[in-house]
Parts: C-alpha cells; sequence; structure tokens
C-alpha cells in the first residue's frame, strides 16, 4: 500500500540516536530517513506531520508523547513502549511491530491496513475510526480499546483476547473471531450483529 505522507520542510538522514534523550523535543514537518532510533526515551516529545522512512524504534520508551498526523514507512518498532502517547491521524505501512506494548493514549483515526500485530499487547487506548482493514492480529492483546467506527473489515483476530474492548464496529460476517477472548457484554454485541436477538429463557 503505497500512503500519503504530509509535505516535509527539513530532512534528517542517516542520523545516530541510539539511546538518545528525545524529551521535550518539538519537530514539525520534518523527514527522518534511515535515522536509528533504537533504545532511546522520550517523555512529551511532540512530532507533527513528520515522515520517518526506514527508521529504527527498537527497545524505545515513549511516554505522553506526539506523533501528529505522521507517516512511517517500513520501520521497525520491535519491543517499544508507548504510554499514554497520542498518534492521531498517524499512518503505517510496512512497519514491523514485533512485542510493541501500547498503554493507553489515543490513536484515533491512525491507518494500520493489513498490519501484524499477532505480537501486539494494546490496552486501554483510544482508537476510534481507526483503519484496520485486514490487519493479522491472532493471538494479540487487544484489551479495553475504544475501537468505536474503526474499520475492521477482513481482520484476523482469531484467538485475540478483545476483553473490554469496544466491538460495535465489528462485523462478525467478515472478521475472524475464531477462538479470541470476549466478554459477556460483547458476547451480547456480536450476537446482536448477527441478527440475533438475545432473551431470558421463559419458564416452561
Amino acid at each position: 500500500m503505497v500512503t500519503e505522507r504530509p509535505a516535509t520542510e527539513t530532512e534528517v538522514r542517516g542520523a545516530d540516536w541510539y539511546g538518545a534523550d528525545l524529551s521535550g523535543q518539538e519537530h514539525t514537518r520534518v523527514a527522518f530517513i534511515a535515522v536509528d532510533l533504537s533504545e532511546s526515551t522520550d517523555d512529551g516529545a511532540v512530532f507533527t506531520e513528520c515522515t520517518f522512512l526506514d527508521c529504527r524504534f527498537n527497545l524505545t520508551r515513549h511516554c505522553d508523547a506526539a506523533f501528529l498526523n505522521c507517516s512511517f514507512s517500513s520501520c521497525s518498532f520491535f519491543q517499544a513502549e508507548f504510554t499514554g502517547c497520542k498518534l492521531v491521524g498517524s499512518t503505517f505501512d510496512r512497519c514491523s511491530f514485533d512485542l510493541l506494548t501500547v498503554s493507553g493514549g489515543d490513536w484515533s483515526f491512525v491507518a494500520l491496513p493489513r498490519a501484524d500485530l499477532s505480537k501486539v499487547s494494546m490496552t486501554g487506548a483510544r482508537m476510534r475510526e481507526a483503519d484496520l482493514t485486514g490487519v493479522r492480529a491472532s493471538g494479540a492483546t487487544l484489551r479495553h480499546l475504544d475501537l468505536s467506527g474503526a474499520d475492521l473489515h477482513g481482520a484476523d483476530l482469531s484467538g485475540a483476547d478483545l476483553r473490554g474492548s469496544d466491538l460495535s464496529a465489528v462485523d462478525p460476517r467478515t472478521v475472524d473471531l475464531t477462538g479470541a477472548q470476549v466478554d459477556v457484554t460483547q458476547a451480547v454485541v456480536l450476537v446482536t450483529a448477527w441478527g440475533m436477538n438475545v432473551r431470558p429463557d421463559a419458564p416452561a
């Protein structure tokens, strides 16, 4: 998939930011190309309309940071952690997310079509109207997520832990939910989506 990248005004190419402390930094419309950010830390940094191409975010730690309307292409996020971060409107294309951990934050309107999220743990994040078409999240932990209005057409959520998440946008006829873990409230939502009526059994 080819994503439309934001227009950038400056460029950082091939920089070695391994283990750097990016806390409090602000970057707007910057193109980061082949930058190694591995094991960097980030408390409150703000990236607005930036492009990240072939960058490494392995083992990074982000807290209360913001990546607003950014574009990520061919980036790796091995064992990266995002806590309370905002990634509203950002897009991801051909990225890897092995052992990524997301806790809270706002990921609304993100685009992650056909992403492999099978080894991801996401809890308590807002993902309203996110593009999750065709995502492969078999066995993933996706708990207490606000997925209202999200597009999950063709997604593989088999074996995923979905407990506590808003599944009102899930069409069980187009999403693989085989073996997924859901709570009672979610089960009612999914059964209703199938067109069934849930009623208590009347006494004989």
